[in-house]
Parts: C-alpha cells; structure tokens; sequence
C-alpha cells in the first residue's frame, strides 16, 4: 500500500511538471485541485475527493443492515453475512444500540478463531472484535481520500468504517485505490487534450 500511496503522489507531481513544462510562456491555462482553469471543466484533484464521493460511487450497497453484526452474534453468524455479501468486514454495534463497538474482519477470524483453535459457534463476536476503545480507525464522510488512504498504509487496515455521529458506511482499500485511478485517469486524458491543443 505505501507503494501505491507514493505512486499517487509521483503520478501527480509527473503531470503538473509536464503541464507547466509545456505551458512554458503561453499562460496559465489550468491548475491542478480546481484552483484555476480555463478548461470546461473544474480539474478536482485527488486532494479535494473525499470519502463521501468514494462511497456514493458504491451505490445502494454502502449502507445497509449486512453491514454491521452485533457484539453478542456468534462470530459463525457474522463470517457467514461476510461472505453471503462478498465483503470483509462488518461494523460491530452494541446490542440494542446504534453506538459503535468495533469492527470484526476476515483477519480478526483467521487469527483469533482458526489459528487458536476457537469455535466459531460458540465464540462472539465481542470475543474477537477490534475495540473501539483499543485501536478502531473511523474517518467522516469528509475526510480526503488521500488521508484514508494514508490511514489504512500507516495502520495496515483494508477497511475503515466511516462515521458522522452514527454508521453511514464502510470503505476498503479497494474503493480507495478505484477512486485514485478514476481520478489519475481523468488528469492523464486532461493533460493529452492539453498537449493535443484541445483546450485551445
């Protein structure tokens, strides 16, 4: 991950080196985070997207009640909503409650029920969970996609549930990276129309 978050970085500084080389006396034609821009378009800039945008491009499947188990489930119970929903991790909630407990993911499972030999029928969930007292990561729905992703590298975390005052929705390092390349993407078209003169 830290490879990727320094690949972003180099990526970017790449293409505002090249656009200022070209550039060279013929004006300021844009600027890369919105600042300036004679272009159609406002340019973003990964460091102005946020985690809101991130998880409005997962759609109707970033909330939801598959997303979180409870801290009295049996850990049987919450590895099978896992993989019936094909994610990693659920958000753990206090029962009859909606206050965050914690987080349980595939690796919480595979270290602390497989490798010690624990039934997961028997086990709960608040057994195994990441507390949020302990060392639970959450970010806001505005917080930059840059600093989650940097949350995640530092913390070797793929998964970061997102909170304002209550559970809004869970992102991973897979729609992290998917909004980056979205976004390089769009500058590396930006800056081939640029060099193509289209923005002439």
């Amino acid at each position: 991950m830290q490879g990727i978050f320094g690949a972003v970085r180099s990526c970017q500084e790449t293409l505002k080196a090249a656009i200022l080389q070209h550039s060279h006396g013929r004006g300021k034609i844009f600027t890369f985070g919105g600042t300036t821009s004679s272009s159609p378009e406002q340019l973003k800039g990964l460091e102005n997207v946020t985690v809101a945008e991130v998880l409005m491009t997962k759609g109707e499947e970033k909330t939801g009640s598959w997303l979180w188990c409870r801290t009295n489930d049996a850990v049987i119970d919450a590895v099978k909503n896992m993989a019936k929903n094909n994610i990693g991790s659920l958000v753990v909630l206090k029962p009859g409650e909606e206050h965050l407990a914690g987080i349980i993911t595939e690796r919480d499972y595979t270290r602390k029920i497989v490798a010690q030999g624990r039934s997961p029928i028997y086990t709960t969930v608040g057994e195994i969970m990441t507390d949020k007292q302990d060392k639970l990561i959450t970010v806001t729905s505005d917080t930059n996609v840059l600093q989650a992703m940097q949350l995640m590298t530092e913390n070797q975390i793929r998964h970061i549930p997102v909170i304002d005052g209550k559970i809004v929705g869970m992102i991973s390092i897979v729609d992290v990276v998917r909004a980056v390349v979205h976004e390089q993407s769009g500058e590396l078209k930006r800056l081939n129309e640029f060099i193509k003169g289209d923005y002439y």
